[in-house]
């Protein structure tokens, strides 16, 4: 439990209501990677990249070469930067730069059209990134997932900054470079996390400069106007108690005691995921993720809904009302949370999701009353009087990471059992698309990526209880596939072939469950040094597939499981080996992932799901990623050191991994037996649920391997 601070903030408007605007993984990566040039392969056929795995260069500068090969033109950014500054002089504003945050107001990775603000300012669409504006610069901060395609979508009026690698600065510290001290950031105080706003008025008191929060408007939304997208407004539906497992009222009764436990009388809940999963509710505000967009509150008497009252059907109303949530206008939380302040609540707060502009409020409310009770108490000793014989304590906040996240995370049976079932319903749609691709390929078809990923769909959509892809399809074909998140665009994609590589990383919603599944294939003669990298990446790939661990191991204690194949010859790469997933929710879920991020304490825990996706990437020419994913379960172990159990994992994902990539001379006799027992297992599952060509090319994929 602890307080925190904005007090040296600038306020601008009053925060007094949520303006309409307001109406989600591998999770941010910082790769520190250094690829050595004296490091040769002593393997045959070894062609040494044109560009290593890692950036070679860490300086900040305008990334436009490949844009101006394309001849984009940069006329369309460069007036909305100009628009923009001008904004920065309007009476109420008085700005000297302006942050443009990824996220929404609820700290959503993937956010609905009309929120996607840094994408509409800059022109790069990756789902993760930070814009910073001052009156004569530009800059972008990103993870290494989208160097690459940040260099190509960015124009020549900004400033590309690769976060993490040695020598780029922090948001804050670039700020506090550029600017001449006592300057004046803005922010949009909803689009920023309470500790992420604090984090940042700390780091630019550095140089004196001054946090302004502009609760009344949104800059790119004044620029924006009438192009601006609509919010969403679709309907939120029921999600079945035979996929949830556990109904709505026992989940609030367990939250409930989190309260009393922490003696708190109240919770504000902004994730949106904890909302739908909390509710047993499924939306489609957000592309790619089941939920809607809404905030929470859960008293120890009751709890509100704060959501657009046009998406709650009747059938939706009443399972509210059984569950007793009452239902409010969104843009009634800021109003409802100083209610809550002045009724003297002693309110959970986790700061790490939770807008500044909401625990502000609150926070605005407990500074005021902290202020009267000082002057009555000093009052009082004056005159040795007291109230009833006590003063009341009056409203606190109590900052703490979300009960829901854990709980959210750790699956009931009836949650991994659905997403057992849409894993195999998924590899048999896989196994048909996979099918037909390499027919088409084989005869010489002409099939670009942007094709490929809608046939993809084609062959999902037809499966029970499918709903949406679970993120855009990266169908990467050779060196497109070493930008981690590359999305094809029509006018710009290339033609998958015999040639390269190909990467296809995709997933989808189903009524029961999520899937994210990444293969990498070739339909030609790969050479020596793309099977050596695929083999080590599969040996990563089987390490962590294999390991098992005490319990309250985090996750970050078996990344280097899935590195060490690639680290014996100086290779690595840019993302963590794993993220969590949701049951029918976000494709990428916290608390817990495998990383090499180490401060993510979060223990693995049995019925927790996570993907298993280490990698290769040799910037302009080919990407490798054999993603399958995983649920944490008790492992039988003839000993119990220290008295506590032990954990491993149970495969959900079963598609064959392609034989032709492996190098048979790198595996031991137990990988080798690892390939083939899995392969094994894909033909016993699938099978059944498939028939004539993809059968077939099941039967074909899944034969086991010999060692010579």
């Amino acid at each position: 439990m602890g307080t925190f601070s904005l007090a040296a903030a600038t306020v601008v408007g009053k925060p007094l209501y949520l303006h309409c605007l307001y109406s989600h993984f591998l999770l941010p990566s910082s790769p520190l990677l250094h690829f050595n040039p004296s490091y040769q392969r002593n393997s045959p056929n070894r062609k040494s990249p044109a560009v290593t795995g890692a950036c070679s260069s860490v300086t900040a500068k305008p990334s436009s070469e490949l844009r101006r090969k394309s001849g984009r033109s940069d006329s369309g950014h460069d007036d909305k930067l100009r628009a923009l500054r001008e904004l920065f002089s309007k009476p109420g504003v008085g700005v000297d730069a302006y942050i443009i945050p990824s996220q929404d107001a609820h700290q959503s990775e993937f956010i609905a059209e009309c929120y996607m603000r840094r994408a509409y300012i800059s022109g790069f669409t990756g789902s993760a990134g930070t814009v910073v504006v001052t009156r004569d610069k530009a800059a972008l901060w990103t993870d290494g997932r989208y160097f690459l395609q940040a260099e190509k979508q960015l124009s020549s009026s900004w400033i590309l900054m690769r976060a993490g690698n040695i020598g780029v600065p922090t948001t804050a510290e670039w700020l506090n470079d550029v600017l001449d001290p006592g300057c004046k950031v803005g922010i949009d105080p909803f689009l920023f996390s309470f500790d992420a706003a604090e984090e940042l008025r700390e780091d630019l008191s550095k140089k004196n400069h001054e946090l302004v929060l502009l609760y009344n408007t949104n800059l790119v939304d004044e620029i924006w106007k009438q192009s601006r997208p609509k919010p969403p407004s679709g309907q939120v539906r029921l999600h079945n108690l035979k996929y949830a497992g556990v109904d709505v009222s026992l989940k609030l009764s367990a939250l409930r005691s989190h309260l009393t436990d922490a003696g708190c009388t109240a919770i504000v809940i902004s994730r949106l995921d904890e909302i739908a999963w909390l509710l047993n509710l499924r939306g489609d505000d957000v592309p790619h993720s089941p939920v809607m967009y809404a905030y929470m509150v859960v008293e120890i008497d009751g709890a509100k809904l704060f959501i657009d009252g046009h998406k709650v059907t009747a059938e939706v109303m009443n399972h509210l009302l059984a569950a007793g949530v009452e239902l409010k206008p969104y843009e009634s939380i800021l109003d409802t949370v100083e209610n809550l302040a002045l009724e003297g609540a002693c309110l959970w707060i986790d700061a790490s999701s939770v807008n500044a502009a909401i625990v502000n409020t609150f926070k605005s409310v407990c500074d005021e009353h902290s202020g009267n009770l000082r002057n009555r108490k000093k009052y009082n000793a004056e005159t040795h009087a007291t109230i009833n014989g006590k003063f009341s304590d009056g409203p606190t906040g109590v900052y703490r990471s979300s009960p829901l996240a854990v709980a959210k995370a750790v699956k009931n049976e009836a949650e991994i059992e659905g997403m057992r079932n849409s894993h195999l319903r998924d590899a048999a749609a896989l196994a048909e698309f996979w099918a037909w691709l390499e027919d088409e390929i084989l005869k010489g078809a002409t099939i670009t990526e942007v094709e490929i990923a809608d046939q993809l769909l084609e062959f999902r959509s037809k499966q029970d209880g499918f709903m949406d892809t679970s993120f855009d399809t990266i169908s990467a074909s050779g060196a497109n596939g070493a930008i981690i998140h590359y999305k094809p665009e029509p006018e710009s994609c290339s033609v998958v072939d015999v040639k390269n590589l190909f990467l296809l990383d995709s997933g989808a919603q189903y009524v029961d469950g999520t899937t994210d599944i990444t293969r990498t294939v070739h339909f030609g003669e790969p050479t020596a040094w793309e099977k050596e990298c695929f083999t080590r990446v599969l040996q990563g790939h089987i390490a962590l597939d294999q390991a098992v661990f005490p319990e309250n191991t985090p996750g970050f204690v078996l990344d280097a499981f899935a590195r060490a194949s690639l680290w014996k010859v100086g290779l690595d790469y840019r993302h963590g080996t794993g993220h969590g997933v949701g049951a029918a929710l976000n494709v990428h879920e916290g608390p817990q992932s495998i990383s090499f991020r180490f401060g993510n304490m979060t223990p693995l825990q049995k019925g927790m799901i996570v993907s298993n996706e280490p990698g290769y990437y040799e910037d302009h020419a080919f990407g490798i990623r054999i993603e399958n994913l995983l649920c944490v379960r008790e492992m039988e172990t003839p000993n119990r050191f220290g008295g506590i159990g032990y954990l491993g994992f149970e495969r959900l994902t079963f598609v064959p991994i392609q034989s032709k990539l492996v190098y048979l001379s790198l595996l031991s006799m137990a990988e080798i037996h690892w390939l083939n027992d899995y392969h094994g297992q894909v033909w016993q599952k699938v099978s059944p649920l498939v028939e004539g060509s993809a059968r077939q090319w099941l039967w074909k994929n899944t034969r086991p391997l010999v060692q010579q």
